[in-house]
């Protein structure tokens, strides 16, 4: 990946006009807290307090400042930049040193941060300040301004004043509706059952927390052993069934596997006490549910993001209690070990998580707005100003792609859920012994026997793949990792035939560190999902003939997919059981 003249990396794009950018743009991972204003400043702060290195920076850019106004050809922006792609920028010699300007100041700001890290000081600080030059830098850039961008102008022009209106337009609406971020996709071009989510299958049993999917089967014979997916409780359980053709789930039926799906209920503040405990009892009576359907004695499981820690305490419980009911877990983009550095860092000081903390309690849960917010400004070039220009300065519409319109889709988190994956967050609970409780248990991952199979993605910016490779090491059994080429959303929503996908395999076994891995695995063209459906398929039993009917009679179908959770509609108390109860009694009870 390029770096432009101002340090940063010089591949943004604008707003995305293909699928393949769609997904690229799109990040979503685990619960954290919200930036403020005071962790913003003292980020910034702590970049500006090194005097030596300030005062370097500022003489040398007043020395650059100098030979921009002669006419210097230093300080060009990258080619691959498409903020200063009009031919304004290198022809008009005002922008042409107005953009030299910027680049030179956004160098040395970055440069600070270098420094700042050079120290060896905390790297939580270090990202801290990081991501505060980073959005100030973004914010500054002159594309920001309709008199600062020349095709912005043009375009005004071109239109008789129009495109302002519209822009205008967008703006307003973006400040009632939006919480006055710009809009990345249009929300109505997608119906969720009708355009999207459209794997058949039926909801086959209901708690308070979750549905459970059952998928029909599309070969004629099936494996005995069904799969559990366990998708992350932020954002909707669809960026896993998207459309046909690009649906994970659908190509697991594909190949003769019997899947099932958690669809998590997009909880409200008078859910606020929701816990681990519930959704783990949600994950348990699910297993019940699957295994009564089937009449399989064990399940496979895989989590995705924050869906594998709830899997892993799930788990651990059940191996703590003699209930072998899980065969293999596998994990999409899952961290376990937050000790991982990474940019997600700039939110995890105490005060920070302290005010979060306090701030979900107050309203009962963290919006799915308040969580959009975080991930958008972790990349403000890609997931804000893109669409300030497009939207505001330019007058077009949002771009309306299937992932963006999950990813509009939020959900959102209850207090009590929120401050439990904060203080994993804050202190790596999960990785120690007892410092997390699930079920009645102490959470210890050593006691986690089965075999696993775990993803990580290289360009992950939330999860990164050398955190994920630690879970081979944290867990007991028998384990194979996948690295995947793409980022944390854009890893899963990753369906063979894209010519742009490759992964790493057979490397040396789990117990090694990341690099002697990375050394030792072998790159293929391709899709993980084809590597895990290979892997699991060797522990999912014996072909038989696929059933004609889905649920069982203690589990008829409710409904038809995509079920009534994942359009925030609650049927009545008669039509639902409590988390941890389910017909098959076993492990729920």
């Amino acid at each position: 990946m390029g770096r432009a003249s101002d340090g940063r990396d010089d591949s943004r794009g604008d707003v995305p006009h293909d699928e393949t950018d769609a997904v690229e743009a799109v990040e979503n991972g685990e619960a954290v807290a919200i930036p403020s204003v005071g962790g913003f400043l003292r980020g910034l702060g702590l970049a500006l307090a090194q005097a030596g290195p300030v005062s370097r920076e500022a003489t040398r850019l007043a020395r650059e400042s100098v030979q921009i106004a002669r006419g210097t050809d230093e300080h060009l922006p990258s080619p691959k930049d498409k903020r200063f792609s009009d031919p304004a920028w290198s022809k008009n010699p005002v922008y042409r040193r107005v953009g030299q300007l910027y680049l030179a100041a956004g160098g040395a700001a970055s440069r600070l941060v270098d420094d700042l890290e050079a120290q060896q000081i905390d790297w939580h600080d270090v990202e801290r300040a990081r991501f505060a030059v980073n959005a100030l830098t973004s914010a500054l850039a002159p594309t920001n301004t309709t008199l600062g961008n020349p095709a912005a102008l043009k375009h005004a022009f071109d239109t008789a004043g129009a495109s302002v209106l519209r822009g205008l337009k967008n703006l307003a609406h973006d400040v009632r509706h939006n919480g006055g971020m710009p809009s990345q996709t249009d929300r109505t071009a997608f119906t969720v059952g009708q355009d999207l989510a459209l794997t058949p299958g039926a909801v086959v049993h209901r708690t308070e927390v979750a549905e459970l999917i059952q998928y029909a089967p599309s070969t004629p014979t099936v494996r005995r052993r069904p799969v559990l997916v366990i998708p992350p409780p932020i954002g909707r359980y669809y960026f896993l069934d998207l459309r046909p053709g690009r649906s994970f789930v659908e190509y697991a039926v594909s190949q003769g596997l019997q899947v099932f799906m958690l669809s998590w209920r997009n909880p409200q503040p008078e859910q606020a006490d929701w816990g681990m405990d519930d959704y783990g009892r949600g994950i348990v009576a699910a297993l019940d549910t699957v295994r009564e359907i089937t009449g399989s004695d064990d399940v496979n499981t895989i989590g995705f993001c924050a869906g594998g820690i709830l899997m892993s305490t799930v788990l651990s419980h059940l191996a703590q209690t003699d209930a072998p009911v899980v065969h293999s877990a596998s994990y999409g983009v899952t961290l376990l070990d937050f000790d991982s550095e990474a940019p997600i860092g700039a939110f995890s000081a105490p005060r920070l998580l302290e005010l979060a903390q306090r701030d979900s309690r107050r309203k009962g849960i963290i919006s799915a707005r308040s969580m959009g917010t975080v991930f958008a400004w972790m990349r403000p070039d890609d997931l804000v100003f893109n669409y300030v220009i497009n939207q505001w300065l330019m007058g077009e519409d949002p771009p309306v792609f299937d992932i963006l319109a999950w990813n509009a889709d939020g959900t959102n988190l209850p207090a009590r859920l929120h401050e439990q994956f904060l203080g994993i967050f804050r202190d790596n609970t999960l990785i120690r012994r007892g410092g997390v409780s699930v079920l009645g248990t102490p959470v210890d991952l050593s006691r986690i026997e089965v075999p696993t199979f775990v993803t990580g993605a290289v360009n992950d910016h939330l999860t990164p793949w050398k955190g994920c490779y630690r879970t081979t090491q944290l867990l007991s059994g028998p384990s194979t990792f996948v690295l995947s080429n793409a980022g944390h959303v854009a890893s899963l929503v990753n369906p063979p035939g894209n010519p742009k996908a490759t992964y790493w395999a057979g490397g040396r076994a789990a117990g090694t560190d990341s690099e002697t891995w990375q050394a030792s695995a072998e790159k293929h063209t391709g899709s993980w999902w084809e590597a895990w459906a290979e892997w699991v398929l060797e522990r999912s039993g014996e072909e038989r003939p696929a059933p004609a009917d889905l649920g069982s009679d203690g589990h008829p179908p409710l409904e038809p997919a995509p079920g009534s959770y994942v359009l925030d509609r609650v049927p009545a108390p008669a039509a639902r059981e409590r988390p941890g109860r389910s017909a098959a009694g076993g492990v729920g009870r």
